[in-house]
């Protein structure tokens, strides 16, 4: 190596604005995307369409249609079950973008929603309504090419609760809280009508199990997130009676009710004895992290107060799918 100089001065080589501009683009002149703006795309479609709350609805849905093709004594592994699913999902993924088109003030006060991408102002307000009606409608349209008009009807009329009643009303009472489980239930109410073409007790009985599960977990969520509501101006039960025992009652009275409601399936002759047994056990469980979660009443530390707030969150998520597996594991086909 040729040692350099300590005199020597430094060379320092002119590069043109347009040359340093055309060095950070395709070669052909195309521009290239800044790193990490394509993950950032990515990061907010599935935000904008709710990914985890439509898997959710697609996974119910899927329990549905197979709890209606067992009762009708075929098999659903079957190209009819793929299609139920994309039309499901494609109208949940369609609702939430509404949803948040409409709310995109109201979450950018929120901590935990400020950065979705309407609020954070990185989706305009008329890109949220074109990909949600677009996703809705296409889920519409596939639903009516590959099920049937019942799941059509339905399908838009959960839609159309969801985002036309149940998200404005969230700022005007609590009850807002009650109304939003109705659409929040019929992942598998969809499925078992595409599945069967109608509307049976069983499906009242999925629609029951799931609507009664939400208001545990509704809370946990309500509690958690209050002061963020609070800011927010929307009316959970925790932001109007902050005190708690709304909010407790609340959450144990349905945990209690969950139990008799779980054993629907069997007594309709949907599953044996087994899945009685083992979803009075999973009942328990989710009841006994109620009672726990009823710890904020006497709890005058937040960071607590939030811990059991959060564990109550958990085991819901957990609790749901298990005893949904659970039912479609224990069925009795029909034949």
């Amino acid at each position: 190596m040729t040692p350099v100089s300590q005199n020597a001065i430094p060379v320092r080589t002119a590069i043109p604005v347009e040359v340093a501009a055309a060095s950070s683009a395709h070669p052909h002149g195309v521009a290239v995307p800044e790193p990490g703006t394509t993950a950032r795309l990515i990061s907010d479609l599935r935000e904008l369409f709710k990914v985890r709350v439509t898997g959710m609805v697609v996974i119910t849905g899927w329990a549905g249609f197979y709890l209606g093709s067992m009762q009708s004594g075929i098999s659903s592994v079957q190209r009819g079950l793929l299609d139920t699913l994309v039309g499901i999902a494609l109208v949940s993924a369609g609702a939430s973008a509404l949803n948040q088109s409409l709310e995109r003030k109201t979450d950018a006060k929120m901590t935990r929603t400020a950065d979705r991408p309407l609020a954070a102002g990185r989706f305009s307000l008329g890109a949220g309504v074109l990909a949600g009606i677009g996703s809705l409608g296409l889920g519409a349209w596939w639903l009516l090419m590959y099920t049937n008009p019942l799941t059509v009807a339905l399908a838009l009329l959960t839609a159309f609760v969801y985002v036309a009643i149940y998200t404005p009303l969230k700022r005007v009472t609590t009850m807002a809280t009650f109304i939003g489980a109705f659409p929040g239930a019929m992942g598998p109410m969809l499925g078992w009508t595409a599945a069967r073409g109608r509307i049976e007790w069983q499906a009242v009985a999925l629609f029951a199990i799931l609507f009664v599960w939400q208001f545990p977990h509704f809370m946990a969520i309500a509690w958690m997130y209050r002061e963020d509501y609070a800011k927010a101006g929307i009316r959970m039960l925790p932001v109007v009676q902050p005190d708690g025992w709304s909010t407790v009652i609340e959450a144990l009275f349905y945990a209690v009710l969950m139990i008799p409601v779980s054993m629907a399936p069997w007594k309709l002759g949907m599953t044996g004895p087994t899945y009685a047994a083992l979803a009075g056990v999973l009942g328990l469980g989710y009841l006994a992290y109620t009672i726990r979660f009823a710890g904020i009443l006497r709890t005058k530390e937040p960071a607590e107060s939030r811990m059991l707030a959060r564990d109550l969150l958990k085991v819901s998520v957990i609790y749901l799918p298990l005893l949904m597996t659970t039912l479609m594991l224990c069925a009795i086909a029909k034949h």
